[in-house]
């Protein structure tokens, strides 16, 4: 393939997804027209547009950028700078050693600090941490008595930081060897103007149950892509805080980690405002536990949602960014409508259909499986390709690729929408460290 620049191909994958929403506008003009018969018009606009229309819309356009992502591989013979690593832990006494053991056996060729904030824990945390410390000098504790929340963890970490390159890493994560190299060596390699570095999460517990089962998917197939393609177009929306690398003088300039529920997202989201790029590393992979329960899972993902909202009202300029990130931005402003449409209009509309009622879910939604099965096939490529290369296995997991594709967004979406209105209302937040 002809060499292609960010530019060009960020014009192809937009020319893509307007022709893509073109042709789906006039193939539902009879779906429009029925459905209006039944709620009116501005109803089933509004369903019919954001239940399939932007949907497909984005999907296409991140197809095509997937099809398109052929960025260079990280710069050998490269020198590896020192690095300081952040763990915010709060009753981690179950995970905290295995997490630690995993960075002391990294192949990182230059000194790694290691710093773990206790914040607070009602259990073993601190002693486990304490007493790896006589055999691992690199390792430090600073131990909190009181559980402030992992902004505070991370900031109190931070003022002991003397490192150019700051990594955060959540405590139940588990490294793969070369994962330290791998992210610095694409921050090392990234254009100069990067400041922060999103590693690769994938997921520890998988073969739990059902909800992790499902979440596995979630996080190979969508997550992933969706920070491939973010990459590529010069701006990543989320360095999470599960494992990440953040240039510190940056950090500190902006005032380090806000004191929000999604505090990852909104430090990106300055970082982004303040003109800096955000790269991703696929090949830079840690694996986290993920929620085992389906309330653990809602609350998670209420709480993502939360800090959707709380970077708008942080950094709402950003809108008017000019960068081709801003198109990620604008698509933000969108999920949360998307989400009530799903929640308040195709959900009902498979009950329906289940009793032979197809006004919203019927033929014209079953012609959006070949565009979500191509989607997936892309993604899945992606994904085996970055594992092939790491010498990972993809396992068998049907059932929880079943769930995922079929009813992983009617928990889900629900679970946004209340993440949205518990934000906009203001009300209570609930949130340790993790």
């Amino acid at each position: 393939m002809a060499y292609q620049t960010i530019k060009a191909k960020y014009v192809i994958c937009l020319t893509a997804a307007l022709v893509w929403m073109v042709i789906s506008i006039w193939l539902s003009l009879p779906w429009y027209h029925d459905l209006s018969q039944v709620i009116g018009w501005p109803l089933a606009i509004f369903f019919i547009s954001f239940i399939a229309i932007i949907p497909g819309y984005m999907n296409a356009f991140v197809i095509s950028s997937l099809l398109l992502d052929k960025r260079p591989p990280n710069l050998r013979g490269e020198h590896y700078p020192p690095i300081s690593i952040l763990i915010a832990a709060y009753n981690e006494a179950s995970d905290i050693a295995t997490t630690l053991e995993s960075i002391f056996q990294e192949d990182y060729p230059n000194t790694v600090h290691v710093i773990v904030i206790n914040d607070g824990s009602r259990d073993g945390t601190a002693s486990i941490v304490r007493q790896l410390i006589p055999d691992h000098p690199q390792l430090q504790l600073i131990d909190l008595q009181k559980n402030g929340g992992k902004a505070n963890a991370l900031n109190h970490g931070l003022k002991k930081c003397t490192t150019d390159i700051v990594i955060t890493i959540d405590a139940d994560s588990y490294l793969l060897k070369d994962a330290l190299r791998h992210l610095v060596g694409r921050y090392l390699s990234d254009p100069t103007n990067t400041r922060a570095v999103a590693g690769e999460i994938l997921i520890r517990n998988s073969r739990e149950n059902w909800i992790t089962k499902a979440q596995e998917w979630d996080y190979f197939l969508g997550i992933a892509s969706i920070k491939r393609v973010q990459s590529l177009f010069q701006g990543t929306l989320v360095a999470q805080g599960a494992f990440s690398l953040y240039d510190r003088k940056t950090v500190e300039a902006l005032g380090g980690w806000p004191d929000k529920v999604g505090e990852d997202i909104v430090l990106t989201w300055k970082i982004l405002l303040a003109g800096y790029r955000v790269g991703h590393a696929e090949n830079a992979c840690a694996f986290t536990t993920c929620p085992n329960t389906l309330m653990k899972f809602v609350n998670q993902r209420r709480r993502w949602s939360r800090g959707l909202i709380e970077s708008f009202k942080e950094n709402w300029p950003i809108l008017f960014k000019a960068q081709k990130s801003t198109i990620y931005i604008w698509w933000n402003t969108l999920f949360p409508i998307i989400d009530v449409a799903y929640t308040f209009g195709f959900i009902p509309g498979l009950i329906l259909a289940g009793f032979g009622i197809y006004w919203i879910v019927g033929p014209m939604t079953i012609a959006l499986i070949p565009m979500a099965f191509l989607l997936n096939i892309v993604m899945y490529n992606r994904g085996k390709a970055m594992f092939v290369q790491e010498n990972l296995h993809i396992r068998k997991n049907y059932l929880g690729f079943v769930f995922y594709v079929l009813a992983y967004g009617m928990v889900l979406q629900p679970a946004c929408v209340w993440g949205y209105v518990s934000e906009i209302f203001n009300l209570r937040k609930h949130w340790g460290t993790k």
